[in-house]
């Protein structure tokens, strides 16, 4: 346990701890922009420098081990000067018009600006980089003009997610983050998770906005405007508009909606139920028919979108079944346009979601089932808390209210398709209680739980052994997928999801680390605790679905509306 002094202040650190971190312990602040708990050091925009006795020049905190003895200035004046220096550099090459950049108050360069007491003028010629905003994708905007070269998406891509879309070009001063030949996002193999936008410490990488769509549709008198509300929405509405991570917030959600002007308000917990029906039948289906095994979720587009452009000659191994966004939009085209006796044309349908790469599910050819686009914008989290803030709603006051009817009634098991594992637990509650005929004495799987990024289990469904993993995060996809390719996977299902955690770390949330992480997860697994129904088959809404509309699970008009095919991307990588 290494002892030394920062600031005049003795400090104990662990074995492996920097400055940075030693720091920390005892409530020192060293500004920092490349920097990331989640990631690697990578020590390059050097604005954490501190002087340290008997090293020459200053060092970077980030990357410098706590060591015994060590005497270190954070604050001296040698270590301030250049800093503001760096800061100087670093705002000679981006685009300060920070009044109308999405990033706002979240910039770190921003709070970097701030705590540097920086007010006073730049020295250097402004030569912003790249060539001009790239709108091309339908999830996220990249403006080369605000880019610092931290390296943080570099990192997010290449290492979470292996997509390594994102590389650095040029040297010295042309130094940018680029994609390959400066293609647009659109055409290259960009699988739209988002997590380039959750790691990029400014304005360069954000989601694309499409709340003025739907302000247009609330405005327009002819339009009947309908929300689905995702599990993850109720678990991070509220930390993006300055709650603790962690904070419930269904009623108020719900009530915040209908003060914007959605003419009704819906739980996507509803057709995650409806795709354990569908998946669930589907994956027995194939045990006991001899289908494609291992069979793989298709709920994570981004997953989606990955195996198509990397694994395209597993595709018959993902699930058939639409994500439950795409089938709640099925739904609302055909069967509520009917109950309600609305014209199809008139229904505008709007999904609130933790995820960027849902924009570009809806976008999908076949994701038209009722004749018409299923869905007709999708928002993410930050989008909606953006439209709460600009309504005036002050959102910790608001009243509670219920979901609409009749898709208003979701289960616990819908609940936890946020967070990884999910999927898999809510679809074996299910599975188990069809094959075996029998109540489980216990609901939780909790094998399939946690941040371990393969997850293993055995489940004995009446003698028939079925072997399950779950991966989060593509670099762990990736691991799976290469045994399946190679021929040695011993499972029989996967759960996939693109983002690290699942849905609770999705690229439309607020910006995370692993620390508010675990406050999602818990407020997740509380939820499904909370709840009176815990099993989709338990769920009456969805027996009245059957009743009424689909009359049994893989029937042909569940296969027409609720399923869907998939294409290769692999030119995309080539």
């Amino acid at each position: 346990m290494p002892k030394l002094t920062i600031d005049n202040i003795q400090v104990e650190a662990e074995p492996g701890d920097t400055i940075l971190k030693a720091a920390a312990k005892i409530g020192i602040k060293i500004p920092t922009l490349c920097h990331h708990p989640d990631q690697a050091v990578k020590a390059n925009c050097r604005i954490c420098v501190v002087e340290v006795e008997g090293q020459r020049v200053l060092q970077p905190a980030c990357s410098f081990p706590a060591s015994e003895g060590l005497i270190v200035k954070t604050n001296s004046s040698k270590a301030r000067l250049a800093r503001r220096n760096i800061l100087e550099l670093i705002l000679a090459h981006h685009n300060r018009e920070c009044l109308t950049c999405p990033r706002g108050g979240g910039c770190e360069l921003q709070t970097v600006s701030e705590m540097l007491n920086f007010n006073g003028e730049i020295r250097y010629e402004n030569h912003m980089r790249g060539h001009g905003k790239d709108y091309s994708s339908p999830s996220i905007v990249r403006d080369p003009s605000k880019c610092i070269v931290c390296e943080r998406c570099i990192y997010a891509c290449s290492q979470i997610q292996t997509v390594n879309v994102l590389s650095k070009e040029n040297r010295g001063f042309h130094t940018t983050v680029a994609t390959a030949y400066n293609l647009p996002l659109s055409e290259t193999s960009c699988v739209f998770c988002g997590q380039c936008v959750q790691a990029c410490p400014v304005g360069a990488l954000t989601m694309r906005d499409d709340t003025k769509e739907v302000w247009k549709a609330i405005e327009d008198p002819d339009k009947w405007v309908v929300a689905q509300c995702a599990p993850t929405v109720r678990i991070t509405l509220a930390e993006a508009l300055g709650e603790p991570p962690g904070t419930v917030s269904t009623g108020r959600l719900v009530t915040a909606m209908r003060a914007l002007g959605f003419n009704a308000v819906f739980d996507t917990d509803f057709s995650a139920d409806l795709t354990i029906m569908e998946e669930g039948s589907e994956l027995l289906h194939r045990i006991q028919n001899g289908g494609t095994l291992p069979m793989i979720t298709s709920c994570s587009p981004g997953w989606v979108n990955f195996c198509e452009a990397y694994y395209d000659d597993q595709l018959a191994h993902l699930s058939t079944c639409k994500s439950p966004q795409q089938m709640f939009g099925a739904v609302l085209k055909t069967y509520y346009a009917d109950k309600c006796g609305r014209d199809i044309d008139s229904l505008y349908s709007v999904s609130i979601m933790p995820c960027t790469a849902k924009k570009h599910e809806r976008l999908r050819p076949a994701m038209a089932s009722s004749g018409r686009r299923d869905v007709d914008c999708v928002l993410t989290v930050q989008e909606l808390a953006r439209m709460i803030k600009s309504a005036g709603l002050d959102f910790a006051r608001l009243p509670e209210s219920d979901f609409d009817l009749p898709f208003g009634l979701g289960s616990g098991a819908g609940e936890i398709f946020g967070a990884t594992g999910g999927v898999m637990e809510a679809a074996l509650r299910t599975v188990y209680e069809i094959v075996t005929g029998r109540e489980l004495e216990n609901i939780e799987f909790t094998d399939v739980r946690g941040f371990a990024g393969v997850k293993e289990a055995a489940v004995d469904l009446d003698g028939t052994e079925v072997k399950i993993a779950v991966a989060h995060g593509l670099s762990n996809a990736r691991l799976l997928m290469d045994q399946l390719r190679e021929g040695q996977s011993p499972y029989h299902f996967i759960e996939v999801m693109a983002c690290p955690g699942g849905c609770i770390g999705g690229g439309g949330n607020p910006i995370k680390n692993w620390a508010k992480m675990d406050k999602r997860l818990d407020a997740v697994y509380e939820t499904d605790r909370s709840l009176p129904i815990r099993k989709s088959h338990k769920n009456p809404a969805i027996k009245q679905l059957y009743d009424e509309f689909l009359k049994e699970p893989l029937g042909e008009l569940p296969h027409k509306l609720l399923h869907t095919h998939y294409s290769s991307r692999a030119a995309l990588t080539k």
